[in-house]
């Protein structure tokens, strides 16, 4: 079995692993890391939580452990697609580098150009950061790119899927041509593989697990829940909920993930207000705001991170237990990268589906991705009375709404009897003239009200007695006032 020792490591890279507790690489970092070190490009495919990180911070480290970096000159480069990813990628090199003198730097949003601006300008052995951030320091003449020696690209698929592909490829083309490239994603789609076969030069191609496949120590299960029309939604909420408690302490601690942001906070705050431990993740939210979030979620003060996909790809959240996926994933490559937040490390994991008759098709993508049918779970294993969720509801997600119609109901439900008695009694009674004749004396006053109204607006007659009412109001335009022509004749007198 090879060990770490056995990769011709830095000696200092060594001592911090094996600080950490870490003896045995992973399959990807076995197979990476050795060509990293001989200087080769790399090309790394393997499924999320495998310990891609590492298989791309350990040769760097090493293979920068000696120069030093000049002012807005960084010496290696690692593109991320999300923030979290980077600032993952920062704690790693920390992490691994403790025992060295090598620098870094950080470049994503949320953080203002200045303090990124200094770190750049004393020099950065490593550059980490986003490629829109990265591209508007570059924009801005504070960054150059001609000293990169190893370039780094980590979920390239999550790239292609944010719009990042051509932003990678201006990068690639503002870097030398003689850089060392480490591309690392879980998938190979079409576009990611013309980036490779234009960018890198004969690649050490490391395939360490079949392309979208799941973890076998994940037990998987999809409920198919009857569609309810508007209240879907609603209905999701609650059978969420009724998984949890079915679980009972069995989840230690789990994500959520939802495919908009709306359903994000909602879904968050449907919890918080049944007790449970939830905070919500996503891109609109403020950059400090999130990493309290997650620093919370490792820690285990917060039980349930609610995310969108932001939260699905590279994120090193340990003794994940549960991930829930709200939404079936629009995309079904989505599906693998939920579901591997949880059985990473040889841990085992659980991962709950909820789904519509809306999401058949997307559900057989996913089958047909994995290549295998996911379980289907009982619906009815957790029935609350019927008297229960109404009361739920109207305590937690709509309380002003359905108070509202418990009081409107009886005042709705009159008219509509007394509409339906009305013509009932007009077929047993024959014709009725004096309900005709009703309406129209109505319309005329009504007639008459509105003409009222309008020769009142015009300065006309209203009630036909031109002495009441006073003089007709007269405007400028009609007729010139006394005291302006009383002016004129003085002027003229003078």
């Amino acid at each position: 079995m090879t060990k770490f020792t056995d990769l011709k490591l830095h000696t200092k890279v060594l001592k911090a692993i094996a600080d950490v507790g870490y003896e045995t690489p992973t399959p990807i970092q076995a197979g990476a890391i050795p060509p990293a070190l001989e200087g080769r490009d790399v090309l790394g495919i393997a499924q999320t939580g495998t310990g891609k990180t590492a298989s791309f911070t350990l040769p760097m480290i090493t293979l920068l452990n000696r120069g030093r970096a000049r002012a807005r000159m960084p010496r290696s480069l690692v593109l991320a697609p999300t923030r979290e990813l980077a600032a993952q990628v920062a704690e790693n090199f920390d992490l691994y580098a403790k025992y060295t003198k090598l620098t870094k730097a950080l470049l994503i949003g949320g953080v203002s150009f200045k303090e990124q601006d200094a770190l750049i300008d004393r020099g950065v052995d490593v550059l980490i950061a986003t490629p829109g951030r990265l591209l508007d320091h570059f924009e801005r003449g504070k960054l150059i790119l001609s000293d990169v020696k190893v370039m780094v690209v980590d979920e390239a698929d999550r790239m292609l899927d944010m719009g990042f592909i051509p932003d990678i490829e201006r990068i690639f083309q503002m870097t030398p041509f003689t850089r060392q490239t480490l591309f690392f994603s879980a998938t190979m789609a079409p576009e990611i593989e013309r980036i490779t076969n234009t960018f890198l030069s004969n690649p050490e191609r490391i395939e360490v697990a079949r392309q979208a496949t799941t973890s076998e120590t994940i037990t998987q299960a999809v409920y198919e829940l009857p569609s309810a029309g508007r209240d879907t939604s609603k209905k999701k909420r609650d059978f969420l909920r009724q998984l949890i408690d079915q679980e009972g302490e069995k989840v230690t601690n789990g994500i959520i993930f939802c495919n908009r942001k709306v359903d994000v906070d909602v879904v968050a705050k449907s919890l918080k207000k049944y007790g449970h431990d939830a905070e919500p993740i996503h891109g609109d939210l403020d950059q400090s705001y999130r990493t309290r979030t997650l620093d919370g979620f490792r820690n285990g003060d917060i039980r349930f991170l609610v995310a969108s996909d932001v939260a699905a790809r590279g994120l090193d959240i340990p003794n994940v237990s549960h991930v829930f996926n709200f939404d079936v994933p629009g995309h079904a490559e989505d599906y693998v990268h939920r579901i591997g937040r949880t059985g990473r490390a040889g841990r085992s994991g659980s991962a709950m589906m909820i789904s519509t008759p809306k999401d058949e098709k997307l559900l057989a993508a996913i089958e047909s991705l994995i290549e295998s049918t996911i379980p289907r779970g009982e619906t009815g294993l957790v029935k609350p009375s019927k008297a229960e969720p109404e009361k739920v509801e109207a305590k937690e997600d709509k309380p002003t709404k359905s108070r509202s119609r418990s009081r409107s109901k009886p005042k709705e439900a009159e008219p509509k009897e007394a509409k339906q008695e009305a013509p009932i009694e007009t077929k047993d009674a024959a014709p009725e003239p004096k309900q005709d004749a009703k309406p129209a004396p109505k319309r005329e006053e009504k007639r008459d009200d509105k003409s009222r109204e309008e020769k009142r607006a015009r300065g006309g007659r209203g009630r036909g007695r031109n002495e009441d009412r006073g003089p007709k109001v007269v405007g400028l335009g009609d007729h010139m006032p006394d005291f302006i022509a009383q002016s004129f004749e003085e002027r003229r007198t003078d």
